[in-house]
Parts: structure tokens; C-alpha cells; sequence
């Protein structure tokens, strides 16, 4: 991020973050009293982006330029005069390949066309952890083995997630949670006082932690889908009325809008927050698509009924099913990019969501891939201190991850962007999403089946390259060139794969 006073000038690189501070008023209240604004003018492109209050009289506005180039930009407020300055926008820098966007209709790639394949992981409340506990779950993040995490910007309360959060979005204080055990938490927030907040004065501490670990996620290549809200809360954040849920999404519209890794997900299984009407997700969906300028991706994700995706606002689908067979029915459904963000979790405890596998959760990953969509990582092994990755982060110990980064592997090896779902023979089989490229790839997956062989009919006038996947192994098994009718011999392992690359 570069960061500057009003009025000077600078040069920041393409996709990047522009910070432009200004002193202004810290009495009464500056979150409601006072408004900002920045028009930012190229050659190619004019944004108007709304500023922050973030304390101590300091008020700012961030800015990602689209184009390389010279721009003009002028701060306009309600509480001083105008002030111009202007700047120089170079190329990006390297492996930044800018806002990752819906492209091929079902699929993603970034602002510069290189493909992206969202490879997620869930970790809820990481953000409001430790210092040193973030700073472990980064590390493991650094291994590779996702490209996109979903987290929350609120605190949650839920099983395994009783301790409170370092900092608050709020000025005010919470109710007292002497008493708050793993038996009572369903219902401590009706039975022990009240919480005190002020839901007109952000926390810009709270926040300021926040993005900074947006900010160190995109210095490793990883999307931040951020979850705006949730249900499970005993705080009071997921209730605070109409008024000062707007003050809220306008607030961190402002603040986060500008990171070029930002995703909105509008909640976390909108459907069981019982103050929430449709109709309040539709105004928040007016909010996001007024006042973020860079039209962010957005989605809305559920507990049991879906939402309705066709709707304009929604970028992509964020789905909560175990049922991944159906992945090609939600995009053919919808007309949108498919991705399962929930679809159970690797561990052992008790619920029935966060205990399969580790070969089901990859077996999952591998359904949704070869029907065109994208999976969702989550860990929940019991631990001693409670410390589960689908919530806090910290350390990985499961199976999946790395099989996960082999698939990752596989999918960015695709030809074009994107895969659907087909047949070659009677196999359920990804091909190019793109029609020019048909005949020229197939990801045929047996999944739990265990074939001998299978014989597919290929062009006989082309050579393909034949190779045998062993999905949980991690090896790929090169067989040569063929070409016309071709008998693979299989291992009779469950698993397995076959890809066939026409030369």
C-alpha cells in the first residue's frame, strides 16, 4: 500500500493500493458527522470512492488504479476545503495479476485474463485470535495449499468458540462472560446482562487488524472472501437494526474496497439469521453495488435453503451441500460459477459436518472439479485447547491440504479457463470449457468406483498423450501416445483418474 498526505504527489503501481490521509475533526461523531470523497481521474478510467473515519482526527481514502498512466485526484469533504494532487501509475508489480473476476460464464480468471481456480479453505474467526496465532496460521498458509479463505469480520460465538475476541468493531463493552461454559453457550446471550455498544462509533483498531491481514493475504496470492455477517453471535452484531447495519457495510466498503483480493460474502448461512428478511440482503446488495467502485465479487451463503443466485447482484454461487453430484445442476440452475464452499469438514468431532474423512473430503473436491465447479476446505479435529482450523486457525494436521494442492495443480494445467462436465464413454469427464478446445482434453474421475480398464474411442487422426491419476497417492502415471480406440489399464483402486491431452 502507498500511503500519502492530501496534496502530494506519487507513484503507485497498477492494482495496487493508494492511501491518501487528511486531518479533519474528532468531536461529536465523526463516523456520522462527517463524509469524505476522493475522485480519482486517468486516461481510462474516473472512481469516486468514499473515505473513512480511522481515529485519533485522521481521516482517509484508498484508491486501486485500473490502467497504468497519470492521474489527477481531488478530496472533497464536508468539513474543509477541496485539495488536488495527482499521480503516476506504473506497472504492476511482478505475479500481481489484479481483481479476480467471473469469466467463461462459470469460471474465474484475473484482470490481466491468467486463469484462477479457487481453492478455498474456511477460517472463521483466525482474525480475532492471538497476534502469534495469526501469525502461525499465515505461516501455514505460505505452504500453498489454497488460493482463496473465508473468514468473518464479526466475532463468533458458537461451539468451540466461547473465548472473547481480541479487539471489538464497536466502542462499548460486552456482557459479562464469567460464566459462559461449552454446556450453557446456546443460550448465555438471553441470561447474563446486556452488551453496551455504540453502533454509530466503529473500532478502527478493530478494523485496522483486520485489513492488515487482507493486505498480508495478498502478498501471498490468496483471495480474502470475506463474511460481512453471521448468526452466531452473542454480542449483538447480527441485530442492530436497519440504520446501523448500512452505516456498517458503508464503513467497510470504504476500508476494504480498495484491496484488489477482497470478495464479499454477504453472510454465513443467511438463512438462520431470524432478524434478516430478503429484503434486507437486497439493500445491502443496492449498498455494495453503489459504494464499492470496483465491483468486488459477491455471494451469499446458506445453512439449509439456498438463495436465490439468479439475482443481478450475485457474482457467483457460495454453497453450503454435501450433494456435489449436482454441481453441474447448480450452474446449469443458476448460470453462474458453482463453488461449494461448505461440503463438510476433515476432522472428528461429534457433529456431523466436521467429521469426514480425509480421502471423502478430497473425493468431494474431486466430484465438484470434474463437473465444473470448486470445492471448500475445513479442518475440525478435537484438540486439548479447542484450537480447530475452521474456526482459528493456527496449524493444518489433516490429510487433505496436500491432496487438495496436487488437484490445484491439475486444474491450472487445464487448456483456456474453466472445465465442465461431460462423458467420454459412460465416465462423468471434465472437458475445456471453451468450445474451440473440445477434443483436446479429458479428466475422466472413478471416484469410489474401481475399474480394471476402461476403452474410450478417440480421433483417429490425432495423438494423445494418456496418463493414470492416483488422486490420494499423488502420482501421475505417464502411458504414452495413443490414438483411435485405446484400452487404459487401471490399478482397480479406488480414486483414481484418467487424463487424455490431445498433442
Amino acid at each position: 500500500m502507498k500511503k500519502i498526505i492530501a496534496g502530494e504527489a506519487c507513484t503507485v503501481n497498477k492494482w495496487d493500493v493508494l492511501e491518501i490521509e487528511t486531518a479533519g475533526p474528532a468531536e461529536k461523531n465523526p463516523f456520522t458527522d462527517c463524509h469524505i470523497s476522493g475522485v480519482f481521474a486517468g486516461k481510462d478510467e474516473r472512481v469516486t470512492a468514499d473515505g473513512f473515519y480511522d481515529g485519533g482526527g485522521v481521516y482517509k481514502i484508498r484508491f486501486m488504479p485500473s490502467f497504468e498512466g497519470e492521474y489527477a485526484y481531488t478530496i472533497g469533504s464536508s468539513f474543509a476545503e477541496e485539495i488536488g494532487g495527482s499521480f503516476t501509475v506504473a506497472p504492476p508489480q511482478k505475479n500481481n495479476h489484479g481483481p479476480v473476476r467471473v469469466s467463461n460464464g462459470f469460471h474465474f480468471a484475473y484482470a490481466d485474463r491468467t486463469p484462477y481456480y479457487p481453492v478455498g479453505t474456511t477460517c472463521y474467526a483466525w482474525t480475532h485470535q492471538a497476534p502469534e496465532m495469526q501469525e502461525r496460521t499465515l505461516e501455514e498458509l505460505k505452504k500453498g495449499c489454497f488460493n482463496k479463505i473465508r473468514f468473518c469480520v464479526f466475532p463468533k460465538h458458537y461451539v468451540y468458540n466461547l473465548r472473547e475476541p481480541q479487539t471489538y468493531p464497536y466502542c462499548g463493552t460486552p456482557m459479562d462472560n464469567s460464566k459462559l461454559t461449552a454446556e450453557n453457550f446456546n443460550d448465555y446471550n438471553n441470561n447474563h446482562g446486556e452488551n453496551s455498544w455504540d453502533f454509530t462509533r466503529f473500532n478502527p483498531e478493530h478494523f485496522s487488524r483486520f485489513e492488515k491481514r487482507i493486505e498480508e493475504l495478498s502478498e501471498l496470492g490468496i483471495e480474502a472472501d470475506i463474511i460481512v455477517m453471521h448468526p452466531y453471535d452473542r454480542w449483538g452484531f447480527s441485530n442492530m437494526g436497519e440504520a446501523n447495519d448500512a452505516l456498517y457495510w458503508k464503513y467497510i466498503i470504504s476500508r476494504f474496497s480498495a484491496f484488489k483480493n477482497v470478495w464479499w460474502s454477504f453472510a454465513n448461512e443467511y438463512d438462520l439469521m431470524e432478524a434478516k428478511t430478503v429484503e434486507n440482503w437486497e439493500r445491502y446488495a443496492e449498498i455494495v453495488c453503489e459504494k464499492d467502485p470496483y465491483g468486488r465479487l459477491r455471494s451469499i451463503h446458506n445453512g439449509g435453503t439456498l438463495y436465490d443466485h439468479t439475482r443481478p447482484w450475485v457474482t457467483h454461487c457460495s454453497l453450503q451441500r454435501h450433494d456435489v453430484e449436482k454441481t453441474a445442476e447448480w450452474r446449469g440452475q443458476y448460470g453462474k460459477p458453482a463453488v461449494i464452499d461448505e461440503m463438510g469438514y476433515e476432522g472428528d468431532i461429534p457433529h456431523g459436518w466436521g467429521n469426514l474423512s480425509a480421502v471423502e473430503l478430497v473425493r468431494r473436491f474431486w466430484e465438484c472439479a470434474v463437473r465444473g465447479g470448486y470445492g471448500g476446505h475445513g479442518e475440525t479435529y478435537e484438540r486439548a485447547d479447542d484450537i480447530l482450523w475452521w474456526s482459528h486457525g493456527s496449524e493444518l494436521c489433516g490429510e487433505s491440504p496436500e491432496r487438495i494442492k496436487f488437484l490445484r495443480g491439475i486444474l491450472y494445467d487445464t487448456p483456456g479457463i474453466g472445465l465442465k462436465q461431460s462423458h467420454i464413454g459412460e465416465d462423468i469427464t471434465a472437458v475445456p470449457e471453451e468450445t474451440d478446445k473440445a477434443g483436446s482434453y479429458y479428466l475422466a474421475y472413478f471416484g469410489n468406483s474401481r475399474p480394471a480398464f476402461r476403452e474410450y474411442k478417440l480421433n483417429e487422426g490425432a495423438d494423445y498423450s494418456i496418463e493414470v491419476i492416483d488422486t490420494w497417492e499423488m502420482t501421475i502415471e505417464n502411458l504414452g501416445v495413443m490414438r483411435g480406440n485405446v484400452r487404459i489399464d487401471l490399478p482397480e483402486k479406488e480414486y483414481m483418474a484418467v487424463r487424455i491431452r490431445r498433442l
